[in-house]
């Protein structure tokens, strides 16, 4: 009898290499393990991992705070391997797969779920899965995976942005804030981008009309007001912003915390300003896959670019996460796996 082709591919190898935890709280929880290498379902791709990102996500995950997260991590410690984004290419097929071979470069998120930080993760063939432009590294695509896919889920089917608005990203630099400043120019919006002094230049040249250093300068104390706060990195409040919301303007965070969650209450009840916060992975799974094969095409044309901050090779992942728990990330913190 012949070897099916996820047979051929992965022979008697049925071992990989993979982060996890035996307990919730810092970076030194984390460690590299030998764990059983997923098989894939009849419609499922088996993918070599080359690069997935660390993200506040990711550390919130590992320290199992807020409570809530333990809900997808596990209640009492870490149930799962890390990390949701990724690019690689595939290693074997499902026998009922038809729109992706062996070999291809693909890259995607499996959000909600977890388990990228590997050496090998199955994903449905239908799946937030694209083919990597020709010229794309694997960094960068992991990159647009992850955040280029959150920025794309708040602008569009959060905040609603459209042409003309106006609108103030905190944290304009980093993994997130990079992409929201080109996908909020590129609808033609009014951005406003809110860095430290270093990275000005980065985010004038993205696309942003004007940048704030909040080193130097106050954002509630220019006299500007926006129809969109977007918090990329979960520094501020509703509090902090609401002064300088618009009329019926919105303030969005990537971050939960009790402070956001009471506030979406309120603020729903009361008033004229709203504050939101929604999770990329609760996202329907079509409206993912759907934004990521808009992102793919952004990406290869040349219309947007993943802006890598650093890179770690996984091996030393728990310096990864320090790095992001300085909340000073500089664009996109990426894991390689080679």
């Amino acid at each position: 009898m012949s070897l099916s082709t996820t047979e051929r591919t992965t022979g008697s190898d049925t071992r990989m290499k993979a982060v996890t935890a035996n307990e919730y709280g810092g970076p030194e929880v984390l460690r590299l393990d030998t764990v059983p290498r997923p098989t894939p379902e009849p419609e499922e791709v088996l993918i070599r991992v080359r690069a997935s990102t660390v993200g506040p996500a990711n550390s919130a995950m590992r320290e199992g705070r807020p409570f809530p997260v333990r809900f997808f991590s596990g209640l009492r410690r870490p149930t799962s391997i890390p990390g949701d984004a990724f690019a690689g290419e595939i290693a074997a097929v499902g026998r009922d797969v038809t729109r992706f071979a062996v070999d291809d470069r693909v890259f995607g998120t499996i959000a909600p779920e977890s388990g990228t930080h590997a050496e090998y993760v199955c994903v449905p063939e239908e799946g937030t899965l694209e083919l990597t432009p020709a010229d794309v590294s694997d960094a960068e695509a992991a990159a647009v995976a992850d955040n280029g896919l959150t920025a794309m889920l708040f602008l569009r089917d959060v905040a609603d942005l459209q042409p003309g608005q106006s609108i103030l990203i905190n944290g304009a630099s980093g993994g997130i804030g990079t992409f929201t400043v080109q996908l909020a120019a590129h609808v033609g919006a009014e951005v406003t981008g809110v860095c430290s002094t270093r990275n000005v230049d980065l985010v004038r040249s993205l696309g942003a009309d004007a940048v704030i250093d909040y080193t130097t300068t106050d954002v509630v104390g220019t006299g500007e007001t926006y129809d969109v706060i977007f918090d990329a990195v979960g520094k501020g409040s509703f509090a902090q912003f609401e002064d300088v919301l618009n009329p019926e303007g919105l303030y969005v965070t990537t971050v939960p915390s009790v402070g956001i969650l009471l506030n979406m209450v309120r603020t729903r009840l009361f008033g004229d300003k709203r504050a939101v916060f929604a999770a990329t992975g609760m996202k329907p799974a079509d409206v993912r896959k759907k934004y990521l094969g808009e992102l793919r095409a952004f990406l290869d044309a040349g219309e947007i670019r993943s802006v890598i901050g650093r890179r770690y090779p996984v091996a030393e992942i728990a310096e990864a996460h320090r790095y992001v728990d300085t909340g000073h990330k500089h664009g996109t913190a990426v894991v390689t796996l080679e």
